[in-house]
């Protein structure tokens, strides 16, 4: 796998397959850890105080290691009420084994099963590392999709720590929701379809930014 050209290609995923925990092998778009529960409640929190806001997400953990994509949109259309099933998501993807390609393969079908073709836009952080202005960006354009009502998908890859000091590493590639913040963006929560008993987390938004780095988002 030419891991150098798929760090640098824009918006290109990749992946890992995961087996208990353990890396397997290298693929070539990003998917996660199988699920071993089919799903679980993840939040009961709606309107907060105007800094911040956390969705209610009918949450599902992925079935398997290469549908990180399709469960991720999933997730994130619950919050508009939208019971999709994976499946379906993938279909209208084109997942494979491989998993999905790129957050251009995400926006259509997000805007398609919101109903508004302008709904979402794919936003790229292209750079090995996010600067101060790409981060900015990311935190206005998830404050702005969650009090619209949406939630963010992002293709992330790499190794980060949430707010309670969790690592949570993805190197070949992953694709996760953002359905919340807190102090006016600065954190943000994530619904992550990886592993059903860690479904819920938050980490700061300048990690989630240097996580996005060299692939990109789908956002309002």
């Amino acid at each position: 796998m030419r891991t150098d050209l798929i760090r640098k290609t824009t918006l290109t995923a990749a992946g890992l397959a995961f087996t208990a925990g353990a890396i397997a092998g290298p693929m070539t778009a990003a998917h996660a850890a199988p699920a071993e529960k089919p799903s679980t409640s993840m939040t009961q929190a709606d309107r907060k105080p105007d800094n911040e806001r956390e969705l209610k997400v009918n949450y599902e953990a992925q079935p398997n290691f290469y549908y990180c994509g399709p469960a991720a949109a999933r997730n994130a259309l619950s919050v508009q009420g939208k019971a999709i099933s994976v499946d379906a998501m993938a279909k209208e993807m084109g997942t494979t084994e491989n998993g999905t390609n790129s957050i251009n393969d995400i926006t259509p079908v997000l805007n398609k099963e919101t109903g508004k073709n302008d709904a979402y836009r794919s936003v790229e952080i292209r750079d090995n590392k996010a600067d101060d202005t790409q981060t900015d960006t990311l935190r206005a354009d998830i404050v702005r999709t969650v009090d619209d009502g949406r939630a963010v998908v992002a293709n992330i890859a790499g190794t980060t720590a949430d707010t309670d000091g969790n690592t949570h590493a993805f190197e070949g590639g992953h694709y996760i929701s953002v359905v919340g913040y807190r102090d006016g963006g600065k954190t943000v929560t994530i619904a992550d379809s990886a592993n059903p008993n860690m479904a819920s987390y938050r980490i700061s938004v300048d990690n989630l930014a240097d996580w996005i780095a060299t692939r990109g988002y789908s956002a309002s």
